[in-house]
């Protein structure tokens, strides 16, 4: 099996984004699992079409794409994705959308294949915290996430695909009071559990709801 992971690189005033600081980090195996690595840019007209060229080259079996969510207490797997691109701020492009689709013959939204539930389990064993999140904004961590599964719903029958956003790291609350934050170490076992629990799950379903 491969599971082709993907973080995102800095943006707005920020110097480090914790997504791809932890991608490049993970284990190259994880539960028997290949797991390629993919920094993408945080560019809404660009990043949709580097993961596709990854996924027509690697075959992958999952995508995972990991993105940062300032304020958010801990990792938070997405169930869903809007087909909707509205920039509160301009990309790394200097692009900012307003009220656009992202893809005109697309559905209004689509459901993650990943067993959500299980992973937000695996990781609350592992002490952190962790919650299904049921918007991934309208920024471009939504798009990236849209996108795959429009290429999943056209083009990839047989992916599997989803996405997770985890905190800001302690480096970059210093100036931003009362804000959560999360280690590094602690951002890299949290995807690692994900991915375990994604390979241990894959062909059964995801029907126990988390507490």
């Amino acid at each position: 099996m491969k599971i082709l992971v993907t973080g995102f690189d800095p943006f707005s005033t920020d110097k480090i984004n914790p997504a791809f600081e932890t991608v490049k980090r993970l284990p190259d195996s994880i539960a028997d699992a290949t797991i390629l690595k993919l920094e993408i840019p945080t560019a809404f007209k660009r990043c949709g079409e580097v993961v596709h060229q990854e996924i027509v080259s690697a075959h992958p079996d999952y995508v995972l794409n990991v993105g940062q969510a300032g304020g958010r207490f801990g990792i938070t797997p997405e169930r869903i994705a809007i087909n909707l691109d509205d920039g509160r701020i301009a990309d790394n492009d200097n692009y900012r959308p307003i009220n656009q689709p992202i893809e005109a013959d697309g559905a209004t939204a689509y459901f993650t294949q990943l067993p959500v539930n299980a992973m937000t389990r695996a990781i609350r064993k592992e002490g952190l915290p962790s919650s299904i999140s049921l918007s991934a904004g309208t920024y471009v961590c939504n798009h990236i996430m849209y996108e795959v599964q429009y290429r999943r719903a056209t083009e990839f029958p047989e992916l599997k695909a989803g996405f997770m956003h985890i905190p800001f790291l302690p480096t970059q609350v210093v100036n931003r009071p009362n804000m959560p934050s999360q280690s590094l170490d602690d951002d890299i076992c949290g995807v690692v559990e994900a991915i375990k629990t994604m390979v241990e799950m894959d062909g059964r379903s995801d029907v126990d709801s988390i507490e």
